[in-house]
């Protein structure tokens, strides 16, 4: 069996692993982001003591992912305090001679549930992390999406709900998908984290309002077989009717197909890796990395 290295780098926290070509987790540690140096540091050190294959990475963004940039393999313009300008690729690549594959933490989730999850069999599919932050990962035609940089649909613009006064948390855009609709801004908007607030509260209808509003977008725009929605946000299990029946009245009938008009609880589900989403993408990262070193017959 082959040992592929992978990092799921959030945020919050970064989730090393290895596992094996069907996506298993053989062995995983986690702990949180610090600095750039302390924290690579610790990614080091735990695949120094494993012996891999290749190593894929998932990064909290936004990151350079254009070949033959300079910057390519680099944390970009993120608000994260000393990641900007970070060659985070660059620096394992230099302590670990094996291939890396190299994407978002979204992204990466995508092409994980794509590979072994929820879209398995499937050319497409949409993955959204709403926790501390939202993120978007497409893939789409059998590929992840890239164009001058990579999908941001968590900052898409939003039409705000009719009863809601917040003016949003986002540093770049206010009232965006993840400014209204992220885990702090829920905690923002009613001063109490989200997790302690009972299912039937006023909060949910909102938040599936918001969170609709992108699916229906994404369903119009990029048609996908299905779509999977992770992250702590998400673990509020009272989301998913909410949120399905409210892409269903925003679609009104328009969209011919069978996926939603029959079969929705079907497609707008929970990520089939469960919490092992990104580190499983980052599995598929590396494999895709090392495969493509391999000459074809």
């Amino acid at each position: 069996m082959l040992r592929i290295g992978g990092i799921e780098a959030g945020g919050t926290k970064f989730v090393c692993g290895v596992g094996n070509e069907c996506g298993e987790v053989v062995d995983s540690i986690s702990f949180p982001t610090e600095d750039p140096e302390t924290t690579l540091g610790k990614a080091i050190a735990y695949f120094k003591e494993k012996s891999v294959d290749a190593i894929g990475i998932g990064s909290f963004g936004p990151i350079d992912l254009r070949l033959g940039s300079p910057t390519y393999g680099y944390v970009t313009t993120t608000p994260k305090p000393g990641w900007g300008n970070v060659d985070f690729l660059g620096t394992l690549r230099r302590e670990f001679d094996v291939p890396c594959g190299w994407n978002t933490d979204v992204n990466a989730a995508a092409f994980g549930e794509a590979t072994w999850g929820a879209a398995k069999g499937l050319k497409s599919c949409l993955y959204y992390t709403v926790g501390t932050g939202i993120g978007i990962g497409v893939f789409l035609e059998g590929r992840l999406v890239q164009g001058l940089v990579h999908p941001e649909g968590g900052h898409m613009l939003t039409r705000r709900h009719p009863g809601d006064d917040f003016a949003g948390l986002c540093p770049y855009h206010g009232d965006c998908l993840e400014g209204m609709a992220s885990g702090p801004a829920i905690e923002a908007r009613w001063n109490v984290k989200g997790h302690e607030l009972p299912s039937s509260h006023p909060a949910w209808e909102m938040e599936a309002y918001y969170i609709a509003q992108s699916i229906t977008g994404a369903v119009l725009l990029n048609s996908p077989e299905k779509v999977i929605l992770g992250g702590g946000v998400m673990q509020q299990s009272q989301l998913f009717p909410l949120i399905r029946e409210a892409v269903k009245a925003n679609l009104n009938g328009y969209v011919s197909a069978g996926e939603i008009a029959e079969r929705m609880d079907e497609y707008i589900v929970p990520p089939g890796l469960g919490q092992q989403a990104g580190l499983c993408g980052a599995f598929a990262l590396g494999l895709a990395a090392l495969q493509s070193q391999v000459p074809s017959l």
